[in-house]
């Protein structure tokens, strides 16, 4: 089959060549021909290896997508903060104005519409200009078209080369062939780069005059318009005369082309360039931790650049509706701050934010390099550069200053906060050297609504509130109640407040539990009295008749963290998160409902297409042209019930007494209705404060980074509970007085708050501390009614129980005989 068709080329391929070579010995023109032909021929394969085989297809700027910065809503729609390391803004042709469309031609391309691409005239001077320049290491001038730059800028890049050169007039030739002149203009226009971090006109008018293309003035587009050739040149105070002399330049242009008239350039060159000092966007400073944490779920979720795939954070143009509520971000960061400065209040100086190994020449690059901000009251991060005499401190602008109330611990080259304190001089200021975070969550939903991670995210992106892993000490507490609640106990159960000790095995031995201040040990008292008052002994007493087993069950159920069924664990010495302590009461709240914690609602394309939204529910029959007679279409309920709604009320109802009379009693006179519980861990370490309304719950601990003391004095009902009521002070329209409501299956019994049992004389008041109080009970597990004699017995029980504790503690024994009528004291 092969053999055939070869045999027939043998024969024809001989007759070819033996016809060339006469030719070639008798022609000399046939010679010539050859060559050239030859030679047209090489270099159009030379062209197609190295050019025409790897260059771009120009169709694809039909569906060209430039990278734009992802923008972030707050949960009321409005722009809270972008991701965005480029500043871009794309407009249409017709949002250009005339006589900015005009400066750019006459600067950069005057017979844009009536070349094809390619301004062979223009070609000419730059050949010329780069072959005077060759060897010289000088750029030549680049004599690219509009069309051009456009093929440089989005489809080959901007390498300076011969070859570059000529892959841009090709590609310039093919985008004449897909695009017309206006669309060609619109991307070049909305892409050119600009400098200061600008592409595109609109992006460089916000950066250089702080307005819109629409509000430039003719000097003002005249000096945009020289911006592709040098800006980082044409941009800078230093080189202003270059700067205006070249704008003058295409104003003079514009009027040699006829776009403005000579009078009219010639009182827009008498302008100053009127140019702002660079800036950035500005944002309000207290969502920099809650930004953070969306950047971190987006880039996980999308990637981080282009080449990560369309919907990237720094390149996708996404629109992202978060549950950030901007009041309660404010109050939550405010709040935080003052407790942490409270805490650190007169304990010196703990050393600097950062030190520099100071090099007096480039101080301020250094200092720069840091990347260290503030943005509280008017204070600044400088680095110290001298300390004798007053001192002397520098700021990223390259400012100076003179700097009192140095403490012997600072070093030059210490990177560290100030504020003014007179004309040209600043004053040390101590940053806390504690930590904390802060959470607040919608309970219906999960919603996150603010959140502050520590004293300033500028200084430190970790975030406390979500990251940091800590004890939560007694704020885990009602989830052991929670648990005995769940296994047969009641809010009115008596427990015992005793020494409890266990042995933990031949390398532990025996561990006993003491109660918070080691005082106050004996008796027994309801459930209710022993988490108001956050008593360790009456805890582990719960935890040990409904087994630890269970406990940890119910931690692990709430989200709380899975540890190994020991005792210490009831107390609270796991690691957990304020991010999750703050969703486990949100689920108390909502009646044992617990919904996936969210800080993002939904997330749009650059289109606008939604594509993905945290609350996936679908809604059958809601958009049905018309009724069909049957009940209104309804969303299916959201969350998952991960505890009995009656134990979860309870635990509620027990809460609000923690805030009435108990650890937490600093939150009473804000009179709102609010449950929570402190906690203080060993040391103490970490206090904590969790709880809220039915609407908003919210969580605060305050420790160091590295665990240390706090001093005995630190409790949480001392230092994390006036922080969150510091918060609803500052929000207080947003608090209401909406009770808990108690889920079916709750019954309210008035009981006698001191033995738990069931009363029918008496009305429960408003005293906190009245005798006779309201108590939420399951069915079948109410106290029985007690009588008048049983009242008095259990008086005068308490009040031996009180007498022999206060001779127990001087040294003295209390006997009793008999039926107990016969009380003896010794010394």
């Amino acid at each position: 089959m092969v053999a055939r068709p070869l045999a027939v080329l043998g024969p024809v391929a001989g007759r070819f060549g033996a016809w060339f070579r006469a030719r070639w010995q008798s022609g000399r023109l046939f010679r010539i021909g050859a060559l050239l032909l030859g030679l047209g021929l090489a270099f159009w394969l030379l062209l197609y290896v190295t050019v025409l085989r790897t260059l771009p297809s120009a169709e694809t700027l039909l569906t060209y997508q430039p990278p734009l910065p992802t923008m972030v809503r707050g949960n009321d729609g409005g722009i809270v903060y972008s991701y965005a390391r480029e500043r871009r803004v794309q407009l249409r042709y017709v949002d250009f104005p005339r006589q900015l469309v005009n400066a750019f031609l006459s600067a950069e391309d005057k017979n844009f519409f009536h070349h094809g691409g390619v301004d062979f005239i223009g070609l000419g001077q730059a050949v010329v200009d780069y072959a005077l320049k060759y060897g010289s290491g000088e750029r030549a001038r680049g004599g690219s078209t509009i069309t051009q730059q456009v093929a440089k800028n989005i489809l080959i890049g901007d390498e300076y080369s011969v070859s570059r050169k000529l892959k841009e007039m090709i590609v310039a030739f093919r985008i004449e062939g897909v695009l017309n002149k206006q669309q060609i203009l619109e991307l070049y226009l909305n892409e050119i780069p600009l400098g200061r971090q600008s592409f595109g006109v609109q992006a460089a008018a916000r950066a250089y005059f702080g307005k819109d293309v629409d509000k430039l003035e003719l000097h003002e587009a005249a000096f945009l318009a020289i911006l592709p050739k040098a800006p980082e040149v044409y941009g800078r105070a230093k080189f202003a005369e270059k700067a205006i002399a070249r704008r003058n330049w295409v104003l003079d242009q514009m009027v040699k082309n006829g776009a403005v008239d000579a009078a009219t350039a010639a009182n827009a060159k008498a302008q100053p360039l009127g140019l702002i000092q660079r800036r950035v966007e500005t944002y309000d400073p207290s969502v920099g931790y809650f930004v953070e944490e969306v950047r971190r779920q987006l880039i996980a979720k999308y990637g981080e650049n282009a080449e990560d795939g369309p919907n990237s954070v720094y390149a996708g143009g996404l629109w992202v509706r978060t549950s950030l509520d901007s009041e309660l971000q404010k109050a939550a960061q405010e709040a935080l701050r003052g407790g942490l400065l409270r805490y650190s209040a007169g304990k010196g100086w703990h050393g600097p934010i950062a030190h520099i190994d100071l090099d007096p020449d480039h101080w301020q690059s250094q200092l720069i390099g840091l990347n260290k901000t503030i943005a509280y009251k008017d204070w600044r991060v400088g680095v110290v550069l001298r300390r004798g005499g007053n001192g002397q401190i520098g700021f990223t602008d390259g400012s100076t200053a003179a700097l009192t109330g140095l403490v012997d611990q600072v070093r030059v080259g210490d990177v560290v906060t100030a504020a003014p304190v007179s004309t040209g001089v600043y004053g040390l200021r101590l940053l806390p050297g504690v930590g904390g975070g802060m959470m607040v969550e919608q309970p219906g939903t999960g919603r996150v609504l603010a959140v502050a991670g520590g004293f300033d995210d500028g200084l430190d992106s970790f975030n406390r509130a979500t990251q940091a892993q800590r004890q939560p000490g007694s704020t885990i507490k009602p989830f052991v109640y929670a648990t005995g609640l769940d296994n047969g106990m009641t809010p009115a159960s008596m427990v015992a407040d005793q020494p409890f000790c266990v042995y933990q095995g031949a390398n532990l031995g025996e561990k006993c539990f003491r109660n918070f201040d080691s005082r106050g040990m004996g008796g027994i008292h309801t459930m209710r009295w022993g988490l108001e008052q956050s008593r360790n002994l009456m805890t582990v007493h719960i935890a040990n008749d409904v087994g630890m087993d269970k406990v940890v069950k119910t931690f692990a159920n709430m989200g709380i963290g899975k540890y190994p069924p020991y005792f210490g664990f009831a107390l609270g010495a796991g690691e957990t998160t304020v991010a999750q302590m703050v969703n486990a009461y949100s689920a108390l709240a909502a009646n044992g409902v617990q919904h996936q914690q969210t800080f993002v609602d939904f997330i749009q394309d650059r289109n606008g297409k939604v594509v993905w939204r945290a609350d996936e529910r679908a809604c059958n029959g809601c958009n049905m042209p018309d009724w069909d007679g049957k009940p209104m279409p309804r969303f299916a309920p959201r969350g998952h019930q991960v505890m009995d709604a009656r134990t979860a009320y309870q635990t509620v109802h027990m809460l609000e007494g923690v805030v009435q009379r108990g650890t937490a009693v600093t939150l009473r006179d804000l009179g709102l209705p609010l449950f929570g519980k402190t906690g203080t861990t060993t040391g103490p370490t970490n206090v904590w404060f969790v709880g809220g309304s039915p609407k908003i719950v919210g969580g605060v601990y305050i420790g160091y980074d590295q665990p240390k003391s706090l001093g005995g004095y630190a409790q949480g009902g001392t230092y994390a509970a006036p922080i969150f009521k510091q918060f609803v002070q500052l929000t207080k329209t947003r608090w209401d007085h909406t009770p808990f409501v108690a889920p079916p299956g709750i019954r309210m019994m008035k009981i006698s708050r001191a033995t738990g049992q069931r009363v029918f004389g008496g009305t429960p008041g408003d005293d906190p501390k009245a005798e006779v109080i309201w108590e939420a009970f399951k069915p079948e597990t109410e106290p029985q009614r007690v009588g008048r004699q049983e009242q008095v017995a259990a008086k005068r029980s308490e009040l031996l129980d009180a007498i022999r504790r206060g001779f127990d503690a001087l040294g003295g024994r209390v006997f009793q005989h008999g039926d107990g009528e016969d009380v003896v004291v010794e010394q």
